[in-house]
């Protein structure tokens, strides 16, 4: 059963030069270890620092596999826990990058949409300290899921995660991925271009 590992959140900013521009960024996050109250503007009690890139309604809650996260332990030959990779829910036996564009999620008490993927940036490598992070990250084609909150409540960790709806267009976190990171084929661009009712206004007009 798919379930949350831990809900993690960055109640401080971190700062370096890594963090660029803005100086800070919300991206170290720590399990919580309580109840969190999740609305459409985000996870309550989060940071989020670089708001033109991240924190929109679309990216209200960040969520990534916990199986993917030992991946990277592995690939780094450091441990990495719940919340290393900015993410707000670590979920066990999910597969987020199967998820499809539009597909429902109820957690807890609330109700969540799959909305896009994450897209890596030099404040991620910055914050391992890993040089060419992106293009591995990239190729390893695994990022997260992106959700927006269709029903605010509250998730613990321990919470089921139950699919209330999956759409037809089949499109995955991984396919609109890879498209976005300049990988398309024109069957994958086509294929991509069926989840565009489905994508927030955003994100479409870039897949467009």
């Amino acid at each position: 059963m798919s379930r949350v590992n831990e809900v993690n959140l960055a109640a401080t900013a971190s700062t370096g030069e890594w963090t660029g521009r803005i100086g800070a960024s919300g991206i170290d996050k720590r399990p919580a270890r309580r109840p969190v109250r999740v609305d459409v503007s985000g996870v309550e009690g989060d940071t989020v620092c670089d708001t033109d890139n991240h924190g929109r309604w679309f990216q209200a809650v960040y969520a990534y596999d916990i199986e993917d996260l030992r991946y990277w332990s592995g690939e780094t030959g450091r441990e990495l826990r719940p919340g290393n990779i900015g993410e707000n829910l670590t979920l066990e036996d999910c597969d987020c990058g199967n998820a499809v564009i539009g597909e429902r999620w109820r957690i807890g008490t609330t109700v969540l949409r799959v909305t896009g993927p994450r897209t890596p940036c030099r404040v991620f490598a910055g914050f391992w300290n890993m040089r060419g992070l992106i293009k591995r990250f990239t190729d390893y084609g695994r990022p997260g899921a992106y959700l927006a909150v269709e029903r605010p409540g509250e998730i613990t960790a321990g919470d089921a995660r139950e699919v209330l709806y999956r759409p037809e267009h089949g499109v995955t976190i991984a396919e609109l991925f890879a498209f976005r990171m300049g990988r398309a084929t024109p069957e994958l661009a086509e294929h991509v271009a069926a989840a565009e009712p489905d994508l927030p206004e955003y994100w479409a007009a870039k897949v467009r």
